[in-house]
């Protein structure tokens, strides 16, 4: 799983008569300005600045999902408000999204993950004369937004080097007893000069066992290490290599 992700939809399209329209690349105009938002249960609310890098100007619609990109957003129901929830951004301008809980339950003895989208609407392409196939682009991004509750016991910076390794049918597993959510970049496990990798990323949450699926040559032997790239509160590496034991 990256640490930002990307859906793109289509919001408008013209009709493509006799032609091909070739390779599109589409970027987001409006950036967020962190790649996770930590929410610290003591807090009344937390910010995070959206700003938009394009020329020209955007509409941005914002709200949080418990994990489901599919669902709409006056379909989703979460314990928190987002402020303004859609608003004009001009170009070289930046906007401060205000987010509060809003006090409904949650589990206070671990984090609980909730994801924060940001839907990119560019404004209408002019189409003078009628002579151009258009094809139009809304970016919603995709960050996650961790719900800490107040002490909790241990370090979330040290939670990555808490996570127990095991081999196990089709790749590694990793067992997290910490009450913090651990997110990797990437995992790979070294045997003298063969090793394998998971480089897909992925998210092991507070008292969860997941396998992540191994490609590469390797074998069990005596040192065999497990490296690992995890993403700490700042969206920044954090990188450990320990000792994987035979089980």
């Amino acid at each position: 799983m990256n640490t930002r992700r990307i859906i793109r939809t289509v919001i408008c399209s013209a009709l493509l008569l006799g032609g091909i329209v070739g390779p599109m690349q589409a970027h987001a105009s409006v950036v967020i300005a962190a790649t996770r938002v930590i929410y610290n249960a003591k807090e009344r609310e937390t910010t995070i600045k959206l700003s938009n890098e394009g020329k020209t100007p955007s509409l941005t619609q914002v709200w949080v999902d418990k994990g489901d990109e599919q669902a709409e957003p006056a379909s989703v129901d979460v314990p928190f408000t987002v402020t303004p929830p859609v608003a004009r951004l001009d170009p070289g301008k930046a906007q401060t999204l205000r987010i509060a809980y809003t006090g409904e339950a949650l589990p206070a003895d671990k984090e609980s993950v909730f994801w924060l989208n940001v839907l990119d609407i560019p404004p209408k392409a002019k189409d003078e004369g009628g002579k151009l196939n258009l094809l139009q682009l809304a970016i919603r991004s995709r960050i996650k937004l961790f719900f800490r509750p107040a002490n909790l016991p241990g370090n979330p910076e040290e939670a990555p080097d808490q996570i127990q390794w095991r081999l196990v049918s089709g790749g590694i597993e990793a067992s997290n007893p910490t009450p913090y959510h651990v997110s990797f970049a990437e995992i790979e496990i070294v045997a003298g000069e063969r090793s394998a990798k998971y480089e897909e990323g992925g998210m092991v949450r507070p008292g969860e066992a997941k396998v992540f699926p191994l490609k590469g040559d390797w074998h069990m032997a005596t040192g065999t290490k497990v490296r690992y790239q995890a993403i700490n509160d700042f969206g920044g590496p954090h990188r450990n290599e320990v000792a994987l034991q035979k089980q």
